[in-house]
């Protein structure tokens, strides 16, 4: 079976599309950020340094290595499938992603989106 083409596809392509869905909404990129250095752990830094390097999305999660444990409190359904279902770990590690972009973009505040244990 072979790996689906979003984990090759590189992060730094699809990171420009959460920024505009969320500014549509009102929201901000430095809000997408604080989101994807809460669920991964990096740093600002390290969050541009793999934009920068255009990192495929297989790798951009397998090298967060300060995965934030509360992202298992992220339910629901993002693109027809319900998050907490998904088995396979990388494309979980997506699917929460997207499930925390589009909980900002419909303007939920900050803190229900950074969920804590």
């Amino acid at each position: 079976m072979s790996k689906h083409r979003i984990y090759t596809t590189s992060f730094a392509s699809v990171y420009p599309l959460y920024v505009a869905k969320v500014e549509k909404k009102g929201r901000s990129k430095h809000e997408v950020d604080e989101v994807i250095r809460w669920l991964t752990g990096y740093s600002q830094a390290e969050l541009e340094a793999h934009i920068g390097n255009k990192t495929d999305f297989e790798t951009f999660f397998a090298q967060a290595t300060a995965l934030n444990p509360a992202r298992s409190l992220i339910k629901g359904v993002v693109c027809g499938v319900r998050v907490e279902e998904v088995e396979e770990p990388t494309m979980r590690e997506i699917r929460y992603l997207d499930k925390l972009i589009d909980e900002l973009a419909k303007g939920k505040t900050m803190d229900k989106v950074l969920r804590s244990l």
